[in-house]
């Protein structure tokens, strides 16, 4: 800024300068990346579908001729595309359009003279039909990468509010993912053969040619499905996700089974877990002991989800943080003038909280897992990141094992009893999830 005495630093190198723009660059995607996508409506004109023929364009443009301007064709196409979206992303049943309040309650707002929202039938036909044309038009440019850059296949099963078994079936590639289909697997055996067809029907959809990878859980049926493929097309690789292995080996370590040979060295984990998991549910049974967390902590207390994505960690996690909160509570003179029928169980709550050594072990916890839940955070994105995992997996076990070592104040070479429990899981899960493909993705790693 000459003429204001700000002059550039001599010491920034153009090594230095070209680092801080690509730092600005990404974090510029970055943000552009996880700002919400405004998604355009049908018979828009909207520059994201950008197959939309420009001779579409002038025969629309041509229509708009005196009689059009008269009855706002035009205007009337873009609110009945704004009423059907409500409707899908809503997840409104079609028997909504036969509500007379519905109706009454646009016959109200509604700029447009004589304007009738769509009904029943039109809803779940032609506008429908027509939502659907528009978005696979405003996809088809993803779709078009994947002839040349390939794509990966990835399937995951869950259980909805309903409790039916559901199977996702994504497509990943360079331009992102797409999600393809769901299927309902209420009353179906769900063994290999019958989850390798649903993936062998999903490559037929994309094209066998394009498909690079099937990723799938590390599920043993899983991974018998993914063999399936391999044998039926061996230009595709089978690769578990990286993210379910790292869950799987967090789980063994910490929420390890009575006929496990490790459960010796890894009990005192699930015990700490299980009196974090008391003290939480103490705290949200009784209403009382509610509000005076509430009055002491700004964060809610976690519960574990029926999932395997590090949710124990993450509760004991957000223990830790409101661990202030936690002790001027149960020091407060409220805590011990409220009475109630689990005086012993107060008590408990009350020691367990000003124990010191129970909260060195949460942080013992959290210090040589923080590396696994780390690589769980980098691998769980779109970003492509198959060629870093070999990377990773070292630095992570690296890390873990500084950790451990730390804590039981032993050097380097020295035998940790523990380190070699948790080490021998987490190699366990890595030899049973590598695949060629990790080793090739990493020999070609520029770095």
């Amino acid at each position: 800024m000459s003429g204001n005495g700000i002059a550039s630093c001599k010491k920034v190198t153009d090594e230095v300068f070209a680092e801080m723009k690509k730092l600005v660059r990404e974090c510029e995607h970055r943000l552009k990346s996880a700002a919400p996508r405004q998604v355009s409506l049908p018979n828009t004109g909207s520059l994201l579908c950008s197959s939309v023929s420009n001779l579409e364009q002038k025969k629309r443009k041509g229509m708009n001729g005196p009689l059009d301007r008269a009855f706002q064709n035009e205007a009337r196409e873009q609110c009945d595309a704004e009423v059907a979206r409500m409707f899908y992303t809503g997840g409104l049943s079609f028997h909504l359009a036969r509500n007379p309040h519905y109706r009454n309650s646009y016959f109200r707002a509604s700029t447009l003279p004589g304007y009738v929202p769509p009904g029943y039938n039109a809803l779940r036909t032609t506008l429908l039909q027509q939502e659907k044309t528009h978005i696979e038009r405003c996809l088809q440019p993803i779709k078009g990468t994947w002839s040349t850059k390939g794509v990966s296949v990835c399937s995951y099963g869950w259980t909805d509010s309903q409790r039916r078994p559901l199977i996702n079936i994504m497509a990943t590639c360079e331009s992102g993912p797409m999600f393809l289909k769901g299927i309902n697997c209420d009353g179906e055996y769900k063994d290999k053969h019958y989850i390798a067809n649903i993936l062998i029907d999903s490559i037929k959809e994309i094209g066998y040619q394009n498909v690079v990878q099937v990723i799938t859980d590390n599920a043993p049926v899983c991974r018998a499905a993914g063999l399936l493929v391999e044998a039926r097309y061996p230009n595709i690789f089978w690769t578990p996700c990286v993210v379910h292995t790292l869950n799987l080996a967090l789980k063994s370590i910490c929420s390890p089974k009575q006929n496990d040979d490790w459960y010796d060295k890894c009990s005192w984990i699930s015990d700490i877990a299980a009196d974090v998991g008391f003290i939480k549910i103490f705290i949200v049974n009784h209403n009382m002991r509610l509000t005076m967390y509430k009055d002491h902590c700004k964060l809610k207390l976690l519960s574990i989800a029926e999932t395997r994505f590090a949710s124990t960690l993450v509760m004991i996690r957000r223990f830790k943080e409101v661990k202030e909160g936690l002790e001027q509570m149960v020091i407060s003179p409220n805590w011990s003038l409220y009475k109630e029928d689990d005086v012993g169980k107060a008590r408990a709550v009350k020691e367990k909280i000003l124990d010191e050594y129970f909260w060195d072990e949460i942080d013992y916890i959290l210090s040589f897992t923080a590396s696994i839940y780390e690589m769980i955070r980098m691998a769980d994105t779109d970003k492509p990141s198959l060629h870093l995992v070999y990377e990773w997996w070292d630095t992570m076990i690296e890390k873990v094992k500084a950790a451990i070592y730390r804590k039981e104040h032993k050097q380097l070479h020295e035998q940790s009893d523990f380190f070699d429990v948790v080490y021998h899981i987490i190699v366990e899960r890595w030899t049973k999830s590598s695949t060629p493909l990790h080793c090739l993705a990493h020999s070609l790693n520029p770095k």
